[in-house]
Parts: structure tokens; C-alpha cells; sequence
């Protein structure tokens, strides 16, 4: 249990400070390293919680994905940080009123927090599936119980990267585009093109070497 403890608040402690962090970093790069850390630490604490698919999901999804895209995208993208924080003081009333509005809402949230007192109780009672694993009794509640949910939240998801690429994408019109209507009606006589070179009328002939 020392153990335990002791590795419990280690990693709370981490992924707290890398979530400071991550919002008081001057370089968009440093914000995502810390972002990447808090995740590993977040892992850790689902780890001790004997959650260890929700660790793994944790790790490989949002750590080998998303946090590598967001590094990425910043590393590459030619993005001039100190003009974007020109503004940052004109809407900093804005901002600090919106966070004091949502600190108020979650001290009131946890100042009213009580629990039932028949919780001890539904903790100690044995699951009735002890012997199913977490990531079947995962699957199991969120394929069954959450199943609609589950596939609004892919809906949504799938929303917002259409529109993400419809805002991003932009149309020259000087580039070549392909045309698959164009490629796929294509045959024979439209693709090849046979030419007979008479002798001494190809290119090169008669040119000697210099």
C-alpha cells in the first residue's frame, strides 16, 4: 500500500505540473512535450486503478497519435507565435471572466458533492462478472448499454473532420487536379498513340556527337 501511495501521488503530482505547463509554455512545441508527459502520467494512474486497457487506449491512441500529430502539425507549420499573442492582453478580461464563471460552477459542483448511503455498501458487494476481464467488460457495457452514444460520438467525430478539411483545403487554379472519371473511362485507342518514325527523321538523327 506505501507503494501504492506513494506511486499514486507521484503521478498525480507529474501530470498536474505538466498540465500547468502545458498552458504556460512559451513554445507550442514544450506545450505539446508536456501534454505528451501528462498523458503517460494520466496512464500511470489508471494503471494503479487496475484499469490497464484504459492505460493502453491512453497511450497508444493519444500519445502515439494525436499528441505526435499535434507536434508535427506545430513543428512544420511556418506559424509566427509572437503575432498571434499581440491579442492576448485586449481579450484577457474576457478570459479571466469566463474562467472565474467556471471555477465558481465547479466549486459549487463539489461543494454540494454527497454520496449515497448505500455506497459502501454497492463497493464491497462482489461484481457479477469477476471473472470477465476489463476489456470485455468495457466492450460489453459500451457495445450494449452506451451502444447508441458510442456511434453519436463517431457522428460527431466524423463531422468534425469534414470540417476541418473543408476549411483547411483551398483550390489553385493553376495546380493540376485528377480527374478518376476522366482516368477509369480511358481505353486503347484514347491512351496509346502508335507513330511510325521513318529512317532518318527521328530525333537525334543525323546529329553528330560533340
Amino acid at each position: 500500500m506505501i507503494v501504492q501511495a506513494i506511486c499514486f501521488y507521484l503521478f498525480a503530482a507529474v501530470a498536474v505540473a505538466s498540465g500547468v505547463l502545458v498552458i504556460t509554455a512559451r513554445n507550442p512545441v514544450h506545450s505539446v512535450l508536456f501534454l505528451i508527459l501528462a498523458f503517460f502520467n494520466s496512464a500511470g494512474l489508471f494503471v494503479l486503478l487496475g484499469a490497464e486497457f484504459l492505460a493502453m487506449i491512453l497511450v497508444i491512441v493519444y500519445v502515439g497519435a494525436v499528441a505526435v500529430l499535434f507536434l508535427f502539425v506545430v513543428m512544420m507549420l511556418d506559424i509566427d507565435f509572437a503575432k498571434l499573442r499581440e491579442g492576448v492582453v485586449r481579450y484577457l478580461p474576457i478570459g479571466a471572466t469566463v474562467g472565474i464563471i467556471l471555477a465558481v460552477e465547479l466549486i459549487l459542483v463539489f461543494g454540494a458533492w454527497a454520496f449515497a448511503p448505500a455506497v459502501n455498501q454497492s463497493l464491497a458487494a462482489p461484481m457479477p462478472q469477476a471473472h470477465v476481464t476489463n476489456t470485455a467488460a468495457l466492450g460489453d457495457l459500451l457495445y450494449t448499454k452506451y451502444a447508441y452514444a458510442f456511434q453519436a460520438s463517431g457522428v460527431i467525430l466524423l463531422i468534425a473532420m469534414i470540417g476541418a478539411i473543408v476549411l483547411t483545403l483551398r483550390h489553385k487554379p493553376d495546380a493540376r487536379r485528377q480527374n478518376i472519371a476522366e482516368q477509369v473511362s480511358r481505353n486503347r485507342a484514347s491512351a496509346i498513340e502508335l507513330v511510325k518514325v521513318k529512317t532518318g527523321e527521328g530525333v537525334g538523327e543525323g546529329q553528330g556527337v560533340r
